[in-house]
């Protein structure tokens, strides 16, 4: 028997180099952009004074001119209780609470370019569309959603986001 002249791939090692090489070239783009943006040490804010202000995380951080939001839940402002009214009720909140944060660091809505959305179950999505578009307008942000189980205080919805700061800032 002859021996194929035919090349065997070996598809999954292939699939990996290929994943690798993506993760390296955004290595580097993201390295190159670091280098030619001036930047200064990123600034991180805790949360004002209230339930969440113990929380070991940042309520934002800023860097090289972008602010990064923290997950924002739909709990009642400084508490850690959620609205009556699930999801919508919910979303309303967490959208609101998010405005709060950016309006304290300087940024509005229309700074807002990413938004990343975790929802408790993603039948719900509609659901969060509705209240998402009742604060937000085209040219809408990018964005992500994803269903993820166990989001902190039994919350039906948690929202990020990456805004641009304003010059000044």
């Amino acid at each position: 028997m002859q021996p194929s002249l035919t090349p065997r791939y070996d598809l999954p090692c292939a699939r990996r180099q290929v994943t690798h090489m993506r993760h390296s070239l955004l290595t580097i783009s993201l390295l190159a952009a670091c280098q030619s943006t001036p930047s200064r040490a990123p600034e991180f804010f805790p949360a004002p004074p209230g339930a969440l202000a113990a929380l070991p995380f940042s309520e934002a951080v800023a860097a090289n001119g972008l602010l990064f939001v923290s997950g924002q839940l739909g709990n009642l402002p400084a508490t850690l209780t959620l609205p009556p009214g699930g999801i919508e009720a919910e979303a309303k909140q967490a959208l609101a609470n998010m405005q709060a944060v950016l309006a304290r660091h300087g940024c509005s809505l229309r700074d807002v370019v990413k938004c990343t959305v975790f929802l408790a179950d993603i039948a719900e999505w509609p659901l969060f569309n509705a209240a998402y578009k009742q604060v937000f307008a085209a040219p809408f942000p990018a964005r992500s959603a994803l269903a993820a189980s166990g989001l902190a205080l039994g919350a039906r919805v948690e929202v990020e986001c990456i805004a641009v700061l304003p010059p000044a800032h």
